[in-house]
């Protein structure tokens, strides 16, 4: 008899007993605490048990699970993972309710949640909670990110791993619904909200507009990373926030002693930043896997993954400085470069490395960054020219912890920049190359633009080096400091950095404690201090203790993959994991309603959560694996794992991506591009033409082309040339104001080439310029000074 479906169902007629999900969101300052309810039901005929694998920002301290059914509230507790897999198991086979929830092997940004066994009819309300900081922005917006898309994970050829199949569907046929609400609390007033999802007008609470609440439109699915923005009136500032410890709690262990998370700005001497460094190796990375054909966003005009990538690497080309070297490297299931080795930055090498970006197609298959990563650190370091990587990437990785392994292990020799491009990019993958690489990361969903945060990390890789970095705590008499973050190895100006300590000792609550960040920049030993008080603050429960408790568990987790102590550090994790209510990779929260029923007679029918998936352009799903062990009930209760689905109406078109080679997959590429609409033609922006025509130098050429990008005729620029100046003097100075008045809003953007567009002019002692800018001014309809210009 066929099975009765009713209430939500996936493509393939199989019903999904996830209804809905409701995230509310509380942020003090730049912290935020998540709280996810979701709420399943079973709408078969049998019991069953619901997988649900899905995202999570990777820097989350995961620290509450529970399930509500009926009245029965059941709290789960964290123990180690094996235990808690079998205490799962059992409790199902013995009739039991349970319920897990764990990290994946693999990537600390998947979970896995299971729900079992539900009987018919019957509803389970799950609640989760994780802790987590918002990163900040070029502009010093706060970024809060809920992830929903999660991508397949290219596993490479020969790599092994304990593992999961991911259930996804496209983002249009999600069935479960959203309901999302943001409160913020700040010391300072909130002046605005953004989202790339709809939402309701901010509503402020308070009349100096300290605190403030915004809602998502009704109605949304849970069908896109959902980012938030918050912006405060006043610039970042360094800050304290002392916490008291657990009463509980043993005095003396992390969760029963105060708890300190410092927030760094670190303001560099204005003499060094005024000067931006003209030597570098800057070696670009860049994913042409199948998956960067997708769309940036989810209109119909958003282009594509690799166009953008491609427009950026063309504004990055031309805002490098003479004098340094770079090269261009681009990957799939094999790479390629453009140069055999990095080569001096030119006019000819520049030419010849933009007409290679500008064929760069997403042809190249899966996604195995390993090897190009391992052949970029075989090449030797030019002296002189210290090494900057910068790597774009939908982060679809399966390998999260090798290619982390290997950064890590060469990050003496480079700082790395990463860049994470469309929904569901592994934030694992994207934060863990920058943190382990002393560089900087960004993402970019939507229809953001990515190249004002491109340009952003170029001025960090054009910031001198911090080395020899050290803490120094004042502290009252019989107080000390026991740092629980990661050594800072990396410090940039204007960029937050953080760091936990735990205190030890006795003081008075209105005693000060003051902390001293050493370092030497560009061969001067500099120093930034921070006073704070001691006294903990009000209403922040144990947030700070749990992220640090979180940041110490990562860092333990790194030394536990290699050496002989593998065994005394994961003891470590495991007492550290349980003691602070922190999930970790080790362990898991399992929770057991021993209340309930009678023993399931016959198999418990398995069914898995889709999530969804940002690519609709994407090759069908590819043998793909997660790193989580699918929970495990009675043998007989097992089945084989489900492969990924795609959408009907592709089904017939399913290949196997991870056994064919570049060629065959680009042809296959084609034929799956065959059955969807034609994408719209997009129009390369005006600001990236005029970028286009700039020569190595800095400076522009007067021909028909600079003409076309101002929108006027050859004609109108020859006319209007001033007597004394020359041709190139004239052309760069009519792009320069244009830049200022047309596009002032992408200064972020063009500010780089404009620099260097300046030094040409001043290098050319050149007769006119006043002349040059009224004359400009007059053409373009523009009222930009001199001054503004830097002449």
């Amino acid at each position: 008899m066929a099975m009765r479906c009713c209430g939500l169902i996936t493509p393939e007629k199989q019903a999904v007993p996830l209804q809905s999900v409701d995230v509310q969101v509380e942020v003090k300052d730049h912290v935020a605490t998540v709280v996810s309810t979701l709420l399943y039901k079973n709408q078969e005929e049998k019991p069953i048990e619901a997988v649900f694998v899905f995202p999570m920002p990777s820097e989350a301290a995961v620290c509450h699970f529970s399930a509500k059914v009926g009245d029965t509230l059941i709290v789960a507790e964290v123990k180690e993972k094996k235990q808690a897999r079998e205490e799962y198991d059992d409790a199902l086979s013995s009739g039991q309710q349970a319920f897990l929830l764990e990290e994946s092997d693999q990537s600390p940004d998947i979970f896995s949640m299971s729900v079992g066994s539900l009987s018919p009819g019957e509803s389970a309300s799950i609640r989760l909670e994780y802790v987590t900081e918002l990163d900040v922005q070029a502009d010093e917006a706060l970024r809060f990110s809920l992830p929903a898309v999660l991508n397949p994970r290219y596993q490479p050829a020969g790599t092994e791993s304990s593992s999961v199949n991911i259930t996804s569907v496209p983002s249009s046929l999600v069935p479960y619904d959203l309901t999302f609400l943001t409160r913020v609390e700040s010391q300072r007033p909130v002046s605005k909200m953004e989202s790339n999802c709809p939402m309701e007008p901010v509503e402020y609470l308070s009349q100096d507009q300290t605190k403030a609440l915004v809602k998502l439109a009704a109605g949304n699915k849970f069908d896109r990373d959902v980012e938030l923005l918050i912006y405060y009136k006043e610039s970042h500032q360094p800050s304290a926030v002392v916490e008291k410890g657990q009463t509980s709690a043993k005095p003396g262990s992390l969760m029963g002693d105060p708890a300190l998370m410092l927030s760094l700005y670190p303001d560099f001497p204005k003499d060094i930043m005024s000067s931006v460094s003209s030597s570098g190796e800057f070696v670009f990375l860049l994913d042409r896997s199948g998956s960067m054909d997708c769309s940036m966003g989810h209109s119909r005009d958003s282009g594509t993954r690799i166009t953008s990538a491609r427009d950026t690497l063309l504004l990055l080309l031309k805002s490098l400085p003479m004098g340094c070297y770079f090269n261009i490297y681009s990957f799939g299931s094999t790479f390629e470069q453009i140069f055999q080795k990095s080569v001096e930055y030119d006019q000819k090498t520049m030419e010849e490395a933009l007409k290679k970006v500008e064929m760069m197609e997403a042809n190249l298959g899966g996604t195995e960054i390993l090897s190009p990563l391992k052949h970029i650190y075989s090449q030797d370091c030019i002296p002189n020219q210290p090494r900057q990587l910068f790597v774009f990437t939908d982060g679809e990785v399966g390998n999260t912890k090798d290619v982390l392994k290997l950064v890590k292990s060469n990050a003496a020799s480079h700082r790395c920049f990463s860049f994470g491009i469309g929904e569901g990019a592994s934030s694992a993958l994207i934060k863990g190359l920058a943190e382990e690489g002393r560089g900087h990361a960004q993402f970019i969903i939507g229809n953001d633009r990515m190249q004002p945060k491109v340009i952003q990390s170029l001025r960090f890789a054009m910031q001198p080096a911090v080395v020899d970095i050290a803490v120094k705590w004042d502290l009252p008499r019989g107080m000390s400091a026991s740092v629980l973050s990661p050594p800072l190895t990396s410090i940039f100006q204007g960029q937050r950095s953080l760091l936990y300590a735990q205190l030890t000792g006795q003081s008075k609550e209105e005693a000060d404690g003051c902390v001293t960040i050493k370092y030497s920049l560009a061969g001067r030993p500099t120093e930034n201090k921070l006073n704070f008080s001691l006294k903990p603050a009000e209403d922040t429960g144990l947030t700070v203790h749990r992220l640090a408790a979180r940041s110490l568990i990562r860092s333990l987790e790194q030394e536990a993959t290699t050496g002989q102590e593998h065994d005394a550090v994961k003891k470590k994790i495991i007492d550290l994991s349980v003691q602070s209510g922190v999930s970790s990779s080790m362990t898991a929260f399992i929770a057991v309603n021993k209340t309930s029923g009678e023993a399931v007679q016959g198999p418990l029918l398995r069914r898995n959560v889709p999530t969804p998936t940002a690519c609709a352009r994407k090759a069908p799903p590819m043998s793909v694996m997660c790193g989580i062990v699918a929970p495990r009930s009675l043998k007989k209760m097992r089945r084989s794992p489900r492969s990924l689905r795609c959408a009907p109406a592709m089904c017939d078109m399913a290949v196997d991506l991870d056994s064919m080679g570049p060629q065959s997959l680009s042809h296959n590429m084609e034929r799956f591009k065959a059955v969807l609409p034609p994408e719209p033609k997009v129009h390369r922006d005006p600001l990236l033409q005029v970028v286009s025509l700039q020569k190595a130098s800095g400076c522009w050429e007067l021909d028909p082309a600079l003409a076309q990008a101002l929108s006027k005729t050859s004609q109108d620029l020859e006319s209007r040339l001033p007597g004394a100046a020359k041709r190139e003097v004239w052309a760069t100075v009519l792009a320069l104001v244009w830049l200022h008045g047309v596009r002032a809003d992408a200064q972020d953007e063009w500010e780089l080439l404009v620099i260097k567009a300046v030094a040409w002019l001043r290098s050319q002692k050149a007769l006119g310029l006043p002349e040059c800018v009224d004359a400009a001014n007059a053409l373009l309809g523009c009222t930009v000074h001199k001054d503004t210009l830097g002449l």
